[in-house]
């Protein structure tokens, strides 16, 4: 299994094209199950998730083709099977994302359940009270969901917890239910905006996605479209603390800096010079940054997503900082490790204090999760000596190409072998 080794090197120039957002391309790729024609998505990146959705696709029985751009076109017209098994859905949890367009398109869905996560729990219980709410029969049996319904009906819909994928999943089956479908609750991240963008493509009749409620007027079917999904605002967000950690002046290309205004202003508070465009944002920063509180909420509030990068940045910053975590009960799991390499952290239930250190000292550490890996990264970018991160297979769930990419703008960093990781 491949590690990435790293040597603290000094401040970071130049430029970099970010993604598309990979929690914005899995439910557009689910909601191509929704449609009676091929459906086109472009801008999608080469992640493990991803192969791993197209995999689900393809065993339901979806044709998938893959053009020049790395667009996917999706033929949901093959789909003859409605069961999503244990083998794929445990190794990524938003396969839950089918659940809501199979029962919806073909009037039942056999979903297996996705099981633990590392950073918490997330249950399905939104989901599964939703769909019921618009007529399904629910039952879980032998690990999986099941669910039919000869065809959904609209209804006003209250969700107890604000819930991405919640919303994502009944605002997918909504679009075919008959009648008016009201979501309360909802959440309003950008990456359900543009879900909602995706499916209105395709025919669906929704009004007021990105706010806490969402009305759909169910129709009777979805034509084929085609869809750009939307830059990675936590992609971005990475790459704009890995420059104000290790200085320097760096420019994020086909961005979106809106998608970010709750990062954007923690890193002016930071010290960092922060100018953002419609398509793009640069970064500089000469000196060390000022340690800041943080305090993760759904959007648009601090993104949880950011919240292991910000500590990092903590890690080496003037003065301490306190990180509070709100939506994950176990999302400190980063804290032992950045601590491996000389990090001064006291950690306490959802709130760490982060006391800034003059330099952090390379050393082994794990990846627990994805958002851990990024931190752990950004540490080994100002570590003197060598950081060596295993299981960096989480990375490659989230960043593409991320030691390419940080290689292009100055940093020592490149992956190698677990035979290396002996050393």
């Amino acid at each position: 299994m491949d590690k990435l080794l790293l040597r603290g090197n000094g401040p970071l120039r130049g430029e970099l094209r970010i993604s598309g957002a990979k929690n914005a391309a899995l439910p557009c790729l689910a909601a191509t199950l929704l449609a009676r024609e091929p459906v086109h998505i472009r801008n999608i990146p080469h992640l493990r998730d991803i192969t791993t959705t197209l995999e689900l696709l393809g065993t339901l029985g979806a044709r998938i083709l893959v053009d020049s751009q790395l667009g996917i076109e999706v033929d949901p017209r093959p789909v003859h099977s409605v069961v999503a098994p244990y083998e794929l859905v445990k190794t990524m949890r938003a396969s839950i994302l089918v659940l809501g367009p199979l029962l919806a398109r073909h009037g039942s869905a056999e979903v297996s359940l996705p099981g633990g996560c590392a950073i918490g729990s997330r249950p399905v219980t939104v989901h599964l009270a939703g769909l019921q709410a618009l007529g399904a029969e629910i039952t879980v049996q032998e690990g999986f969901v099941k669910a039919q319904a000869a065809r959904l009906r609209g209804t006003r819909v209250v969700m107890d917890v604000v819930s991405v994928t919640g919303t994502e999943n009944l605002l997918m089956a909504a679009t075919l239910a008959e009648g008016h479908t009201i979501l309360e609750n909802a959440a309003r991240e950008p990456e359900v905006v543009d879900l909602a963008r995706c499916l209105t493509a395709m025919g669906a009749r929704i009004s007021g996605a990105g706010t806490s409620v969402i009305e759909i007027e169910g129709v009777a079917e979805l034509h084929g479209a085609e869809h750009s999904v939307l830059p990675d605002r936590i992609e971005t967000g990475t790459y704009l603390v890995a420059t104000a950690m290790a200085g320097g002046d760096v420019c994020l290309k086909r961005t979106d800096p809106g998608l970010l205004e709750s990062v954007l202003l923690k890193l002016r508070e930071a010290g960092a010079e922060v100018d953002a465009e419609p398509d793009h944002i640069r970064i500089r920063m000469a000196r060390r940054p000022s340690a800041i509180d943080v305090r993760t909420a759904p959007y648009p509030a601090f993104p949880t997503d950011m919240q292991a990068q910000f500590m990092a940045m903590n890690c080496i910053a003037s003065g301490s900082g306190v990180i509070t975590e709100t939506i994950f009960e176990n999302r400190f799991m980063h804290v032992s490790e950045l601590q491996r390499l000389g990090a001064d952290i006291n950690a306490d239930g959802k709130t760490a204090v982060v006391r800034g250190v003059p330099r952090l000292h390379g050393a082994p550490v794990m990846a627990t999760d994805l958002r851990a890996s990024a931190s752990l990264v950004l540490a080994g970018l100002v570590a003197e000596g060598e950081t060596l991160i295993d299981r960096i297979y989480h990375l490659d769930r989230g960043y593409e190409v991320i030691e390419e990419k940080l290689s292009a703008i100055g940093a020592d960093i490149r992956r190698v072998s677990s035979s290396r990781g002996a050393a």
